[in-house]
């Protein structure tokens, strides 16, 4: 069982919060907007490349969204679930976490409210810093796939 000072108690609710809204920018804004949630020297690995910085990301966000837009089917409706968060402090500004992530997205499908199943589930790990101005933010990202949709 984890014991936590106060103030670390008070930092894993903000780092909760952080993840949570790392999830809602995925899901409603394709990440276009994940710049504000990462450190400027992250270190993200998506799509088997690791993107090290935060313009990197930006941009992967940027050009993946374009492409799923070209698409006939357009830009899916992603949707991600969080459970199980594990923090553990690596300094006072500083924390390695993680998750398990349950993705659903209609990308390949026609979008619509007919999709039940999920398109994949990942063990995701994460390292989280704050920063200057008191705001946590992600500064590493990777996962592992455990399951993964097959389309037809």
């Amino acid at each position: 069982m984890s014991k936590f000072t106060p103030e670390q108690a008070v930092a894993v609710i903000e780092i909760q919060q952080l993840i949570n809204e790392w999830s809602y920018e995925l899901d409603v804004n394709n990440g276009i907007n994940i710049a504000s949630l990462i450190t400027e020297d992250c270190s993200y690995l998506v799509r088997g490349g690791v993107r090290t910085s935060r313009d990197a990301v930006a941009q992967f966000y940027k050009e993946r969204l374009e492409g799923y837009a070209a698409t006939p089917e357009g830009a899916p409706i992603h949707r991600h679930m969080l459970a199980n968060l594990r923090v553990s402090f690596t300094g006072a500004d500083a924390a390695a976490i993680g998750f398990s992530l349950l993705y659903f997205s209609t990308l390949g499908m026609k979008a619509g409210t007919d999709h039940a199943d999920p398109a994949s589930a990942a063990d995701v790990r994460m390292d989280v810093r704050r920063d200057a101005g008191g705001e946590w933010r992600i500064a590493k990202f990777d996962s592992n796939m455990t399951f993964r949709r097959v389309l037809a």
